[in-house]
């Protein structure tokens, strides 16, 4: 099928994930990735429905875990099991996408984490709701000196507090969680080998505010990782700009990892803001960052010395082997190959760093 075959609702994109297999429902619904305001009255409806944009991430995580693309014991916990016991699916397009996009920040992540093995070190993950990742690295105890922190709403922290507290698997990762005083921010600072978790519920517009209070247990003098997922992109340019600048004005050794849409403005990007817009969201910076170029010097600009930005589509082809991509096509097949180079150009992950030795993070290297 091309381009000019396909209707509006059934372009699939990695954001609104249409075509999807099967119902769901999530446990914690809503995703805190902050909203464009115009205006004080539709704030709110906005806010919820960026938060429910993570329904959809947690979805395609487990039909990705389902079908082994992934391996992720903790994403279940996250998703309801469907009515009449059906396996949450999703198309092919969609779970190749979930695949490169989760392995290519893991690879980033991992990279940084064995730069800085041995030192205390910081990740900040942005937005991070139902996400997994945090229980995945503490697995086992295996991360030494490594304070993990998440900023989302408080309706989010909130859920993913009720979350961990009655679940086993979770409680033996993060055994002991309690909220900081009478806020919604949540810790636990008993993990293994001087490692901490901390979940801060707040709005990140918030952040810029002159009577913002610091983030608790955040710490300027240790090597940091900036995380943002499919986060600042629903910000305005400027709160977003505020957020990164949150962080760059009181940590000298940064990094940041951003996964965003692009090229809004060839058809493919026209229909996939419009079937965005239908759901009623609007991507403030892909109206301004709309390339990968211009993805590298919005990082240089935020004062990171290097910086690098990727297609998903020249990731899944230059970092995953010939041979997992056989592991990965013999999965499911995929017909839409076409569709797929279309859908896997228009999303990026760009990444800079300042004063920290990542040369396992230029491009060719690593």
């Amino acid at each position: 099928m091309t381009m000019s075959d396909m209707s509006a609702p059934s372009i699939p994109n990695l954001l609104t994930l249409r075509g999807s297999r099967g119902g769901s429902g999530i446990r914690g619904r809503t995703r805190g990735r902050g909203g464009a305001r115009s205006s004080s009255t539709t704030a709110p409806s906005h806010d919820a429905t960026i938060q429910g944009t993570d329904t959809d991430a947690a979805v395609s995580r487990m039909s990705a875990v389902d079908l082994g693309y992934l391996g992720d014991p903790y994403a279940r916990f996250f998703v309801h099991a469907p009515a009449m016991g059906a396996a949450v699916r999703r198309l092919p397009i969609i779970n190749r996408g979930t695949y490169t996009r989760t392995t290519a920040l893991d690879r980033l992540i991992e990279a940084f984490l064995s730069t800085t093995e041995g030192q205390e070190r910081q990740i900040v993950s942005l937005g991070a709701g139902t996400d997994t990742r945090v229980f995945r690295l503490f697995k086992g105890g295996d991360q030494h000196k490594l304070i993990y922190h998440e900023v989302d709403f408080p309706t989010v922290t909130d859920r993913k507090y009720q979350v961990v507290r009655s679940t086993p698997a979770l409680k033996e990762v993060i055994p002991g969680p309690e909220f900081v005083g009478q806020t919604h921010t949540w810790r636990e600072e008993g993990l293994s080998d001087a490692s901490q978790y901390w979940c801060h519920g707040i709005d990140l517009r918030d952040l810029s505010k002159p009577d913002a209070t610091p983030l608790p247990g955040l710490q300027a003098d240790i090597p940091t990782l900036l995380i943002s997922e499919c986060c600042l992109c629903y910000l305005e340019v400027a709160e977003a700009s505020a957020v990164i600048r949150y962080f760059t004005d009181r940590i000298s050794c940064l990094s940041f990892v951003t996964y965003e849409p692009i090229h809004p403005n060839d058809p493919f990007g026209k229909q996939m803001v419009s079937n965005l817009a239908a759901r009623h969201i609007r991507m403030p910076t892909l109206e301004e960052y709309t390339d990968t170029s211009k993805q590298e010097a919005r990082l240089r600009d935020a004062g990171f010395e290097s910086a690098h930005s990727l297609t998903i589509e020249r990731i899944w082809e230059d970092w995953v082997s010939t041979e997992e991509k056989e592991r990965v096509d013999s999965l499911e097949g995929l017909d839409e190959v076409e569709e797929w180079n279309l859908l896997a150009g228009h999303y990026s992950v760009s990444w800079g760093w300042r004063k920290i030795n990542l040369e396992g993070w230029r491009i060719g290297l690593g």
